[in-house]
């Protein structure tokens, strides 16, 4: 497959597991403005991570949580790719160089602290950003709880020795990368899928099926696979760039770029959110949302509003320090709203 970013090559060599954009001025704008005029950082309490003093926390009223399994976790979720580096910036060349950046490990320390003070419990990660959440754990004294996806591989011990070094390390949930568990369910090898259920399950972690395609929950349910969870992509299709109705296709994020401008360009995560939304329905397991700002094209309070109000239990967002207030204030007025919906809570 022709290649489209850095972070598309990056996953594809690694088999590994956004931000909002919002408009001139938004909250999230005012609030990094502070934090520049507020100047450097100031020097953490011992045992904790310095904390930018124009940023204080989010101190509405708590996020509302959910389950998965046994664990208690906040409806929203902060993801890890801007904490990579890993960025779908369509054909903006330096995005994943200027995560990396910006994203430092002091800044990724700032970044999880606020997140947690701020009432999110969980971050989710690929395995190889991983070490910074046990960094910030074990030196830092944080207490988030931590999803990481994994690629399933038809070579089961790999699967095992990879489950065990990460559940032995502190992971708290494990859940298939979507990338790689698209292609298997393209490739008909469902039965990878089921092996890595079990042995996730048998770690004593919850287990959970990640994908973009529908066609994986959908095949999934139809073939007895038991994942306690999804996670599946679910956005608007409202926004300029999205891919044309005409030009989509299944698995088109697998396939060869055509070179047709209005072809998929790394521009589109959820074909067609209403038929996610109307199977979903039927899906008596949490279904846990990423992608729902479509990699930064939808503003966080549409977004979040969207994915809950149609079936979300929760959400993954990837945040830079200076939006994670904004982003707790808008899930919780996403989620007051959402609190009679079609879609029983299923989490």
């Amino acid at each position: 497959m022709a290649e489209r970013t850095d972070r598309r090559h990056f996953l594809n060599s690694a088999l590994l597991g956004t931000a909002g954009a919002g408009a001139l001025f938004s909250l999230e704008e005012k609030i990094l403005g502070a934090a520049i005029d507020g100047g450097k950082t100031t020097p953490g309490v011992a045992g904790k991570p310095a904390a930018t003093s124009a940023v204080p926390a989010y101190s509405g009223e708590p996020l509302p949580r959910g389950r998965l399994g046994s664990l208690e976790i906040s409806r929203l979720i902060i993801g890890g790719n801007l904490i990579g580096g890993f960025a779908h910036s369509r054909d903006l060349l330096y995005v994943s160089s200027l995560l990396r950046a910006y994203n430092t490990e002091p800044k990724i320390m700032e970044t999880l602290d606020l997140a947690e003070r701020s009432g999110i419990t969980m971050a989710q990660v690929n395995p190889v950003c991983f070490a910074s959440l046990e960094k910030y754990r074990k030196e830092h004294g944080g207490k988030l709880q931590v999803m990481v996806c994994i690629g399933p591989d038809p070579d089961a011990s790999k699967m095992r020795e990879q489950i065990k070094d990460l559940v032995g390390r502190g992971v708290d949930a494990l859940y298939t990368h979507g990338q790689v568990t698209d292609r298997l369910t393209r490739a008909g090898d469902i039965k990878t899928l089921a092996v890595c259920m079990d042995l996730i399950k048998k770690a004593g972690v919850p287990a959970g099926i990640g994908s973009h395609s529908l066609e994986v929950p959908i095949a999934c349910e139809k073939l007895g696979i038991d994942p306690e969870f999804y996670v599946k992509t679910f956005h608007s299709d409202a926004y300029w760039s999205a891919t044309p109705k005409g030009h989509r296709h299944e698995w088109c994020w697998e396939d060869a770029h055509s070179g047709d401008h209005d072809d998929y360009n790394d521009n589109m995560f959820c074909l067609d959110p209403e038929r996610t939304e109307a199977f979903m329905k039927s899906v008596a397991k949490p279904w846990v949302a990423f992608k729902v700002m479509a990699a930064g094209a939808i503003r966080p309070e549409f977004a979040f509003n969207f994915a809950y109000k149609r079936g979300a239990d929760f959400v993954i967002a990837g945040m830079f320090d200076f939006q994670v207030v904004a982003d707790v204030e808008h899930a919780f007025k996403a989620l007051s709203r959402a609190r009679v919906r079609e879609r029983p809570w299923r989490a």
